[in-house]
């Protein structure tokens, strides 16, 4: 450390929590812009009130009103008006066609605080890194020689949580957030999308400029950021082009003078124009506004890459679906403002909303407290849970009226398909014989506990459950109709994905990477191989075979699983696992 130097405070600049006080950048440089606008505003007004009260003190007042040669001519009177009424109607629509489409909210515009935002630690803390540094701009440029991030990128899957935390974000910074559709930029005349993006940034400077900072948020970016590869640029259509190139310009345009500093400009280059060159003004140098930029988008792939380099985007944060842990703080938030019993619990409710974003298992919460109410409670239980995931995930069940011989067959389908998945030690949620979504039976089975891998043994298992329902009607039958055709499907996409994806093969060569042009997804590519397609019929006969040695060797545990099915319709996955467990003691 260098002797007598001041020790550096860079508090304000550590995360955790948002900065507040008058030592924050933005605050400071605020209450400057404050001061000189009462001063401007008092210089303006001096003037104007001394003529005023001058023509008081000597007896003649200023008369306000129209001229005495307008008032005292009606016709001419009416005419101008009609003048200027039409040049409104004609200027309006092409005025109003390159005004930026952005809303500016304020803190206690929004509802959403940091506080609100659960599950998601990481992403939290660096978006309040992010927010740190930009209001504390000149602090980590003075005494760290950074520089700030100008743009930042929220990406994700929908319904994580990005314009969410973007709220909570408007809220606690403290300055305008000028919020806005990337859609709304669209215009129906050939130039003024890129006019209001101009207009956009240049309401973000002034902002910036006004009160220490702004902060700019594109919701939907890939709208007006795709990549510009293969657009046709001779088109006279306005297309992405164009509107990439004018983003591009803008995200470097922090640092372009107001009007008052060109004018000011011109006037020190017309002076030095009549002076020798070492007698030269200096020229006003512009400073850069302080403006964030955040933009949310759920194809950050299709985004053109030059947006994405340092000194435009300069971070991207991912926004993901929620781990248990998350989901646990998510239940937890949320049971804590909806009406529940005490047979609802957050745990509960994690283990089971796996792959769900945040939007989706508040929505849950939702349609549980809907069910609640269509059964005469004013709270939800574990059960109505249960009943809102099932709707939402497969759909309404409704009564078929099948003829006694059809009924019979389905439940030996849905049943040759909680047998094995029962006996793999899937979770097996429910087993059906009501339609719901389309499908005339169905057996709800996942995971029994949260898993991010999966092994060939298991993807096996999974073909084995999906022809399981072919088996058991073969078996009871003597053949198979044609409610397997789904099963069919599923069990061939996964097999092409282990043998195109996960080197299932007699060799390692991956047919995903393969740039086929006739050949869409995985399944088309391994079935156009003349190798890869025997391997997927070996790996599927083989299964099959597993499937009807299964539902054969456990044919009474089958039997009574369809038995409960025709007699109840639908069983939960405890009443399934009892059933198995039963035919198994006493065999």
């Amino acid at each position: 450390m260098v002797m007598g130097a001041v020790p550096l405070d860079l508090s304000s600049l550590q995360g955790g929590t948002v900065t507040r006080g008058s030592h924050v950048d933005t605050e400071m440089l605020r209450e400057r812009v404050r001061q000189r606008k009462l001063w401007t505003l008092f210089l303006a007004l001096v003037a104007p009130m001394a003529w005023f009260w001058w023509r008081e003190l000597q007896g003649n007042p200023i008369d306000i009103g129209l001229p005495a040669w307008l008032t005292q001519d009606p016709v001419l009177f009416v005419s101008i008006s009609m003048m200027m009424l039409l040049l409104v109607i004609i200027l309006v629509p092409f005025l109003g066609a390159g005004r930026s489409p952005h809303t500016v909210l304020r803190p206690s515009d929004s509802n959403v605080r940091l506080a609100d935002v659960v599950g998601a630690d990481a992403t939290r803390r660096e978006a309040v890194d992010t927010l740190n540094l930009f209001l504390n701009h000149a602090t980590f440029r003075s005494t760290m020689g950074g520089s700030p991030r100008r743009g930042v990128l929220f990406e994700g899957p929908p319904g994580t949580g990005k314009t969410y935390l973007a709220k909570a974000l408007a809220a606690e910074a403290g300055v305008p957030f000028l919020f806005v559709s990337a859609s709304a930029f669209q215009s129906m005349y050939f130039g003024q999308t890129n006019r209001k993006i101009r207009t956009f940034f240049k309401a973000l400077r002034k902002a910036a400029r006004e009160e220490g900072g702004a902060i700019g948020f594109f919701e939907e970016f890939d709208a007006i950021g795709g990549a510009r590869s293969g657009m046709n640029t001779g088109s006279m259509r306005e297309g992405v082009v164009g509107v990439v190139n004018e983003l591009l310009v803008q995200m470097q345009s922090f640092d372009l003078p107001t009007g008052t500093q060109r004018i000011g400009t011109w006037f020190v280059d017309l002076v030095n124009s009549y002076l020798p060159q070492h007698r030269h003004l200096r020229r006003p140098r512009p400073t850069a506004a302080n403006i964030q930029v955040v933009a949310a988008t759920n194809r950050a792939a299709d985004l053109d890459p030059a947006l994405l380099r340092p000194g435009r985007f300069d971070r991207i944060i991912h926004f993901g679906l929620p781990p248990r842990a998350d989901r646990l703080e998510i239940a937890t938030y949320y049971l804590a403002r909806k009406a529940h019993d005490s047979s609802v619990d957050a745990e509960d409710i994690a283990d089971i909303t796996s792959g769900y974003t945040p939007v989706r298992i508040e929505r849950l919460l939702d349609e549980a407290l809907i069910v609640a109410l269509r059964h005469g409670r004013g709270a939800m239980t574990m059960a109505d849970v249960i009943e809102a995931q099932l709707t939402v995930e497969v759909g309404l069940s409704h009564p078929v009226g099948y003829h006694p011989e059809e009924r019979r067959r389905v439940a030996i389908h849905e049943a040759g398909h909680a047998l094995p998945a029962t006996l793999a030690g899937r979770d097996v949620r429910l087993a059906s014989i009501l339609r719901r979504s389309g499908s005339l039976g169905l057996v709800a089975h996942g995971d029994a506990e949260e898993r991010y891998l999966r092994t060939p043994s298991e993807a096996t298992d999974l073909i084995t459950i999906a022809l399981a329902g072919r088996a058991a009607e073969i078996q009871e039958f003597g053949e198979a109709s044609s409610g397997i055709a789904s099963d069919l499907a599923a069990a061939t996409e996964i097999a092409a994905q282990l043998v195109g994806q996960l080197g299932a093969h007699d060799t390692l060569f991956s047919l995903e990477a393969a740039m086929i042009p006739s050949a869409g997804n995985i399944v088309a590519k391994v079935l156009a191989d003349e190798a890869s397609r025997a391997k997927v019929d070996q790996i599927l006969e083989q299964a099959a075979d597993r499937a009807a040695c299964m539902v054969l060797e456990h044919r009474s545990a089958l039997t009574q699983l369809a038995d409960e099915l025709c007699a109840h319709d639908e069983l939960d996955g405890s009443q399934v696992s009892a059933i198995v467990a039963r035919s198994l003691l006493g065999s």
